[in-house]
Parts: C-alpha cells; structure tokens; sequence
C-alpha cells in the first residue's frame, strides 16, 4: 500500500563515515536497492528496512524508544534487533542487516548482508489454546502465540468464514475504489498452514468454564486449555420502519462492505445514519465514488462528543467542502423504498442508506458462561477474565486502564491488536500488564486524525497549531490532567503523547503539550 520505492540517502553498502551517525542518530540510506534505515544506540548500531510493513509508513520520521522504532502513522514498534513488530499495527517484521564497522579514516560503518532473526525458543503453555474470534484480537492473539515459541495446538474460531482481515479499511480505501480487495486478508491461507494455526469456521454457542469446553455452532465441542474470548461487537440496528429493507446496509464485516460497494454500482443518492467515525469516514468513502451524500445526525456537531467542538466543526466543514450535506439535530423516522423520512417531515431521496449508529459488545456466550460481565467482560491488567484459564481481548475487553486510573472498554482497531499480542504473552507466563495508551486514527479525504488517550468526558479543551490550517495539538483534560491528545498532522507530537501515557509520566506529558 506504499506506492513504488524512492531511494535517497547515501549507498549504505559503499559505507559512511562513523561520525556522520552520532550516538542516538539515525539516518536514512539504502542498500541493494532497498531504503534503509540506520540507529545508533551508543556503541550498537541497527540497520533496519526503512517502510513500516503496515502500510509503508517512513520509519525515519518515527521515533527510536531504546532499542525499538515506532511508525509515526499508525504507531507500529519494531525491535531494533531483530525486526520483529513488538507492537501492532503492524504483523510482518521489518528486513534487517549485518552491520560491520571498520577503523579505516576514522571509523567506518558498513551495511552488509541481510540477516535471518533467530528462531523463537520453544515454549510450553496451554494446550490447546481456542480462540473465539478471528478479528484483530483473536488473529493477534494467535500470529503472537507462535512468533513467541508456543507449539501446542492452536484454533482460531472465525464466523463470518473468512480469513482474519484488515477492517479499519473497510471504511476507507476499501470502500472507496482505491483499495484492491487482495489488499484486505491479513495473510494468505499458507500462512496459517505454515504456523499451524487451525481456522474453524464456525460460531461459539457456549462456554463451560468447568468442563473447558466451547460448543460450536455444528454442535461440535472442543476442549480447551486456556480459551480466548475475541468475539468483538456488532453494529447497533434501528428500531425504525424500513431498517430491514435491501437497500438498508450496516457496515462492520467484508461482506457488508462488499454489499455496499455493489449497491453503489447503481445508486447515485445515499443517505447516512449516524456521524459517527464510520459514518463520516463512509461519506468520505462514497463520494469519492461520485455520489450524492446526505449525513442524518442527532447532535448538534458530528463527533463533537468524541473529539470536541473545535475537531467537530472542523470535520462538518471538510466533509461539506468535499460536498456532503448535513441534517443535525435530526432523527429518522421510517426508511421506505427510494427515500429516508425524517423526524421533523422531511424526506430525503436515497436508493442507498448506510446505517453507522455504534456496536456493542458480544457479551453473550461469556454472560451466559457466568464470567463477570458489565459493559463487556472485565478482565484484569494481565486481561485475565474472571474464570481460571479464560482471557478476553478487544472490543469486548473491560480493563483498568493505568492512566486514567478508570476501568475502560475501547472498540480500537489496534487497541484489540495490542491486546491480543498482552494476551499471547501472557498465556507463556510473561505477565505483562496491558497499559498501552489506547490509539487510534481516522482518514477523512487528505486528512488524518491521530488521537491517544481515551477522554470519555472532559472540562477543558485546548489547542496549539491550527485545526484549519490542517497542524494542531488538541489536548483533553479531565479533573485538570490530560485524559488524550488529538493532532492533525503532528505524527511526531502523537507518538511522543502516546509514549508519555505508556509511562505514566504526567510531568513530560505537560510539558511536552506545552510545547516546553
């Protein structure tokens, strides 16, 4: 997805002067032809592919974080050492280099042949491992459990029947014709014969904590050494006239966004329920293919609650300057065939309706399993649940979170990601406390919004830069401390947000927002 390769910098293989790379520098080069990306770390020096393997971001614009490098796109972190993605988003390691350093003229430095990373050690842990869900969290869960040395047996439940794919672009190039559908599975199916992941096509209709089994929905059971709770969530449906009509779609799976781009084969007039993230981001989507958008919403400023006035009327601006037309403060009332009634009389043309209203959680099979369940299934900071041997990630996931000192549930892409790989790690006995900062990043035309934290209220939003110049820092505080930090345009600044969270550090995180 990162277009074709431009080489700059010097020809690493040709070497540099020692001196050109000072301890904490790196520098962008390339080497047989391949963009590279040189770190000193005091006397240890990487060389590392220079393109995040997630969608092609420059590593080079990132930040290195002792002996790991983060994208400054999508927040995906590299070991250094080996190339291996310590962090989602990304899934593919990154190629790395033999590095020889010679004392010719001062000190020389020279990138030499590529380097297989060293097998993981193997590693005992519960076996099997079933996982129950194949989205972000479930297909992480089990990519982590075999890069970090598990040999048991291992299955991924996956209900839609399709390989584990990349959904947050089921919104956005996907959905507007600049994405090619080879783009959206995670991996090929070889690649899971090759790690020895087993993908079950098939739904869970129960858990038993005390047996360790999960009854499937054939009426097959399998038994469990530890089990996995990944179901994610599902898109709220309307309690209108007409929701279930044909020309009605939600968007949340492939095949329902696949629905929506062959309907808008066809249509020309569109109607959109809700301003939410994916509802804005599936305006965007079809205009880019040329139709006709209406965007139906209840509150006064799309996304105002989320990201704040100034964000709000910033995105309502964009999303009408690229010609889509708004209805606020509105409702619909009955959907009918060719057309959307709302509450106040009005009726809009529409031969398609995007509804985009919210999820909730697949609470079900662990309710009904009798785990402790409110507003998803609580876990603890290791994201264990609340029966011996049972895990639960993503969406569904309820979490102390460390910087807010609340318990959160977050539907973030690589929040769920991020809490597959926690899961995986933990299930070998790393007990790792899950306390990323939740992250995420919405596309709206040329535009992306970066935001860490997770402010569910807030006292006080400030801004540095300019939201419509298209450069800002937008800080949320609650009780006086910072809760998350949106920018526009400031990758950097995100990522460094990001890593003060991840810390803990409050202090650098107040002076950094001040620009200090």
């Amino acid at each position: 997805m990162s277009g074709e390769t431009q080489l700059s910098g010097p020809d690493l293989a040709q070497s540099i002067l020692l001196s050109e790379l000072p301890d904490g520098g790196r520098l962008l080069g390339h080497s047989g032809g391949e963009p590279v990306l040189l770190v000193r770390r005091g006397e240890e020096i990487f060389a590392v592919g220079a393109q995040c393997t997630h969608y092609g971001g420059p590593l080079a614009e990132g930040i290195v974080v002792d002996d790991t490098v983060r994208c400054p796109w999508h927040h995906a972190c590299f070991s250094l050492r080996t190339g291996v993605p310590v962090r989602a988003p990304a899934l593919h390691p990154l190629t790395v280099w033999r590095v020889e350093r010679v004392e010719r003229d001062g000190g020389r430095i020279l990138v030499r042949e590529k380097i297989e990373p060293p097998p993981p050690q193997a590693l005992p842990g519960p076996d099997p491992v079933v996982i129950v869900g194949a989205g972000a969290a479930g297909a992480c869960t089990a990519e982590t459990l075999r890069r970090e040395g598990f040999q048991g047996r291992l299955l991924l439940l996956a209900p839609e029947g399709e390989l584990p794919y990349d959904r947050p672009n089921l919104s956005k190039d996907y959905l507007a014709g600049n994405a090619p559908e080879e783009w959206i599975p995670l991996h090929p199916q070889d690649f899971y014969d090759e790690h020895r992941i087993e993908i079950v096509k098939a739904r869970a209709t129960a858990l038993d904590t005390a047996a360790k089994t999960v009854t499937l929905s054939d009426g097959s059971q399998l038994s469990y050494g530890a089990v996995v709770l990944a179901a994610g969530a599902d898109p709220v449906r309307l309690p209108i006239p007409g929701a279930d009509l044909p020309h009605v779609h939600l968007l949340r799976s492939l095949a329902d966004s696949r629905g929506i781009i062959e309907a808008a084969q066809e249509a020309k007039r569109v109607v959109v329920i809700g301003a939410s993230f994916i509802g804005l981001e599936v305006a965007a989507s079809l205009r880019a293919r040329n139709l006709a958008v209406t965007v139906v919403a209840p509150e006064d400023q799309p996304l105002g609650r989320i990201l704040g006035p100034q964000l709000g009327e910033f995105l309502r601006a964009l999303h009408v300057e690229h010609g889509v037309v708004f209805r606020l403060g509105r409702k619909p009332a009955e959907i009918a065939a060719g057309e959307v009634r709302l509450d106040d009389g009005e009726v809009l043309p529409a031969d398609l309706v995007v509804i985009g209203v919210g999820v909730r959680p697949n609470v079900a099979l662990a309710q009904e399993a009798g785990l402790q369940v409110d507003n998803g299934v609580l876990v603890d900071e290791l994201l264990r649940a609340s029966a011996p041997d049972v895990w639960a990630a993503g969406d569904i996931a309820r979490w102390p979170d460390p910087w807010s000192g609340e318990r959160i549930r977050v539907e973030h892409w690589v929040v769920a990601q991020r809490q597959g790989q926690t899961v995986a790690r933990n299930l070998l006995g790393r007990g790792e406390r899950f306390a990323a900062a939740p992250f995420f990043w919405s596309q709206h035309y040329d535009v992306t919004i970066a935001y860490v934290g997770h402010a569910t209220r807030w006292d006080d939003v400030e801004v540095r830069g300019s939201i419509a110049g298209r450069n800002a820092l937008v800080t949320y505080r609650s009780g006086g401390r910072i809760a998350a930090v949106a920018t526009i345009f400031r990758d950097v600044e995100s990522l460094e947000a990001e890593l003060a969270m991840e810390r803990g550090d409050r202090d650098a995180l107040e002076r950094f927002v001040k620009g200090m």
